[in-house]
């Protein structure tokens, strides 16, 4: 098969896997849902297509069989039921894991692996009846008539010199076409053959809506079946059929091969040209590239951005060449942003690639575990990098099978509760600045901090004395230790003590970081924070002493001077009054160096930072003004540092720590 055309299709068929997979859950909910059921009809139907046109025959097989109890469940024939939904999962999977397959490289495939399968759906189709007759109506689906089509299907000729088995060109192409349609109206015309009827006031030249299309494609094989039961599909391939076969007592005669010839006029040729220039489609507005490509770009913006900067610090020289350097600075200042902007939207996606796959884990889980769940997603369009999207995918997965067999209880006990026998998870996201907030909330039975401080001293995380020094926050924070589990048995979902601590090292690699907030008997919300993007970050330089510090500007709140008659001390915490309420200080020199004489704490600078509801005050010596940095990570041996997100080189050359805010404040515990 063309590589090259397996891609596009891997491509689009992966896609169409992520809309199927959505739409087929929430399809158990609303299983009359006509759009719902013509949309999933269209992605086994474009899939199969696609898999026709490279030959992947157990494919095909899958997806008509699939597309055809489908076909009977929108023209209400069949309903939608657990048992149709559970056999149209599993064929779904199936399909699923083909695609898989194909994009690690497998090309050749066992035609009877899924024959069960297949079996399955036949039955599902002819109403769950016996064997025989599901047999029969796959025969009849397959072309148990088909005979009658193939006689009737004129053949279509090659024009003369055409190697049947190489390349055709265009025209030959466009004339077979020709060919094809001239045929087929001569056998309509003949056989008085019913014709498609468009529905009133539909412009035969205009567009239609999506329910006027199918309404034309049920129109299409009722009159099909009574023709001959045959697919369209299976029609176009049939044009391609030897009509000798139907008829051999007129194999030798050359007679059929007439109106081919006939076909070959160039007048209705150049009807049908301007016919199709006049209806075509306007051209794709989108285009796919490979990610690597925009990692590349971003990298140069990165260093681009660096190096404006450079040139926005030098332009300030005395030099006779000052105002026209500026002057290009300037321009290089406007140009940079502009290409930095549309680069990182071209690698912005929405949250909801990431969200799209829950509605089916939750469905599977709550269904094996025999609980009752209702999962809403909140925030899907929520733009943040394609790196992030991809790096979150697993820990989300991960937190929101632990609410669902943690935190939801069993129907009967939320009953005994007083709580409704269906329990709620909410996928939630939204953006906070040059942050993304990603919360899953249950209203579950929540986590109890005493039994927490327990499991932790039974499991040896902890001694007795430590466990009962925690605070509930931190008591929480048990959860994502290593070896811990709340679980009292060992299951293939959970219990095995590895996972969250797996999660709080992904999210913490990610620059982001995790916060629990759980009461018995009300639920537990675990909410994530991550930067926007990984790659450049608009900051406020600050200075203590020599060093310099950049702070994400977004959680910049105000700046003003230092005054230390304004200055209180409660409970051993300097505070500041802010018009109408006091906010803490953090002074960067108690933080570098707590070793220092809280005597000789100053600043000249109090800048105000907040993280959500949050806020405290950064006391500095210098503020150097607003500046785009480009991330560097920290190497291996300042990782473990908290409080810091990262490195970058500013314009004057030197290297600056950017402050990582949540892990400032969470060190001093305000």
């Amino acid at each position: 098969m063309d590589e090259e055309i397996l891609q596009d299709f891997l491509v689009e068929a992966t896609e169409l896997i992520e809309g199927l997979d959505e739409q087929l859950t929430e399809l158990e909910s609303s299983p009359t849902d006509s759009d719902l059921l013509n949309a999933v009809f269209r992605g086994f139907h474009t899939i199969k297509g696609g898999a026709g046109f490279l030959g992947i025959t157990p494919l095909v097989e899958l997806c008509h069989r699939a597309e055809n109890v489908f076909d009977k469940i929108r023209n209400g024939d069949l309903e939608y039921d657990h048992h149709a939904s559970d056999v149209i999962m599993r064929a779904f999977d199936e399909i699923s894991d083909f695609i898989d397959q194909l994009n690690d490289g497998v090309r050749e495939f066992d035609d009877e692996s899924n024959k069960d399968l297949i079996d399955e759906l036949d039955r599902l189709r002819s109403g769950g009846g016996d064997d025989d007759t599901a047999q029969a109506e796959a025969a009849k689906d397959e072309g148990g008539q088909a005979s009658g089509s193939e006689a009737s299907a004129p053949k279509l000729e090659l024009p003369e010199g055409v190697d049947p088995e190489g390349e055709i060109t265009d025209d030959e192409f466009e004339a077979l076409l020709q060919q094809r349609d001239q045929l087929t109206q001569s056998e309509d015309g003949g056989s008085g053959a019913k014709k498609l009827e468009l529905p009133e006031g539909v412009d035969p030249e205009g567009e239609i809506t999506d329910d006027e299309f199918e309404a034309l494609l049920a129109q299409r094989d009722q009159l099909e079946g009574q023709d001959s039961g045959v697919p369209v599909s299976d029609k176009i391939s049939a044009y391609s059929a030897p009509k000798e076969a139907a008829q051999p007592d007129k194999a030798a005669k050359p007679e059929p091969k007439k109106p081919a010839k006939e076909a070959k006029k160039p007048e209705p040729k150049k009807a049908d040209a301007g016919k199709d220039k006049a209806h075509k489609p306007a051209a794709e507005s989108t285009v796919r590239v490979d990610t690597r490509r925009l990692d590349e770009i971003m990298n140069l913006v990165g260093e681009l951005v660096l190096v404006r900067n450079r040139l926005l610090t030098l332009r300030g020289s005395d030099d006779d060449t000052a105002e026209e350097l500026s002057s290009a600075v300037g321009n290089l200042d406007h140009v940079t942003t502009d290409l930095q902007a549309s680069v990182m939207k071209t690698r912005m996606q929405p949250v909801k690639k990431v969200f799209g796959r829950f509605p089916r884990v939750v469905r599977d889980l709550s269904r094996k575990l025999g609980k009752e769940i209702n999962l809403e997603m909140k925030g899907e369009d929520t733009d943040l990098d394609k790196n992030l999207v991809e790096a979150l995918a697993d820990p989300l997965v991960h937190l929101v099978r632990n609410s669902v067999d943690h935190g939801v209880e069993m129907p009967d006990e939320r009953e005994a509760e007083g709580k409704p026998r269906e329990g709620t998870v909410i996928l939630a996201a939204e953006q906070e600045g040059d942050h993304i907030l990603l919360s899953i909330t249950d209203d579950g039975k929540g986590m109890d901090p005493d039994k927490l401080r327990a499991k932790a001293v039974e499991k040896g995380v902890m001694d007795e004395v430590s466990a009962n020094q925690l605070d509930d926050k931190s008591a929480f924070e048990l959860i994502m230790a290593a070896g811990f589990s709340t679980a009292d048995q060992v299951s293939d979902i959970s219990g095995r003590g590895v996972g969250m601590d797996v999660v709080k090292n992904m999210i913490t690699k990610l620059n982001g970081s995790i916060d629990i907030h759980s009461a018995p008997g009300e639920g537990t919300r675990i909410s994530i924070r991550v930067p926007l993007t990984l790659a450049i970050l608009p900051t406020l330089m600050v200075a203590f002493e020599e060093d310099s510090y950049a702070i994400p500007l977004t959680s910049v709140q105000e700046i003003f001077d230092y005054d230390g008659d304004q200055i209180n001390k409660i409970d051993g915490q300097m505070m500041v009054r802010l018009r109408e309420k006091s906010v803490p200080l953090l002074f960067l020199k108690d933080w570098l160096n707590p070793s220092c004489s809280k005597d000789d704490f100053s600043g000249d600078k109090v800048v105000i930072v907040s993280i959500g509801n949050q806020y405290a005050g950064l006391v500095v010596d210098q503020v150097n003004g607003q500046e785009e940095v480009v991330i560097k990570p920290l190497g291996v041996m300042m990782k473990h540092l908290e409080g810091y997100a990262g490195a970058t080189i500013t314009g004057n050359g030197n290297i600056a720590l950017i402050l990582d805010l949540p892990g400032v404040l969470k060190r001093f515990q305000f």
